[in-house]
């Protein structure tokens, strides 16, 4: 998006697109309670976006950490003592229908672990220097995973414990899972679930939250 551009904070669709995010959660059956990790002194911007929201669930503001990892693990710290299964979000998804976070906490649930994916329909290509490509990839067995990802509280923290434990970095919290040894189930998503990365991707988000 560039320098100095709050992603979660543009406006789409008539709010923030945290705020569709946040709604989604808010609104599914399956969510007790929701944790927004958040950057350090963005606090009273969040407290201001939910006092603007008709929010029924309890919420709570959680710093986030260094690393990924580490604003997951904050997070985890802050769930309730009852909690059993936790999904985690990524702020920038504000399409994520109501039917993928039942499927994939049901899933989880049942199994320990669950993410939302869609199978991979392009031909991928690889590249060493993002110029010239060096060989083409066998898409049949590869699969994009989403947001959310659930998990049974006690796996993820486990799995994430590893990660911190060998100082490593992952890009999504089932990498954790798979260094422990955790199955993780694949809910296929049947509904576009678009992250905000680029800002032509809010012209697909206007449209498909317009639709929903």
């Amino acid at each position: 998006m560039g320098p100095g551009v709050d992603k979660l904070f543009l406006e789409v669709h008539g709010s923030p697109v945290i705020a569709h995010t946040w709604r989604k959660f808010d609104q599914s059956d399956c969510i007790d309670e929701i944790i927004i990790v958040v950057r350090d002194g963005m606090q009273s911007a969040f407290e201001e976006l939910a006092a603007r929201q008709s929010l029924e669930k309890p919420f709570r503001l959680v710093v986030g950490g260094v690393e990924r990892q580490d604003s997951v693990w904050n997070g985890l710290e802050a769930l309730s003592a009852q909690a059993d299964v936790v999904a985690i979000q990524d702020g920038a998804r504000p399409c994520t229908h109501s039917a993928v976070i039942e499927a994939t906490v049901k899933a989880a649930r049942e199994t320990g672990a669950a993410v939302a994916a869609q199978a991979v329909t392009d031909t991928i290509k690889e590249s060493g220097d993002g110029k010239w490509i060096e060989r083409t990839v066998d898409r049949s067995r590869l699969w994009a995973v989403q947001t959310p990802q659930a998990f049974h509280v006690d796996v993820i923290r486990r799995a994430l414990g590893e990660v911190r434990s060998r100082r490593l970095a992952v890009t999504d919290d089932t990498t954790a899972c798979e260094m422990i040894g955790q199955k993780v189930e694949l809910v296929v998503t049947a509904y576009p679930n678009p992250k905000v990365t680029r800002s032509e991707d809010l012209l697909i988000i206007e449209a498909l939250l317009r639709g929903q």
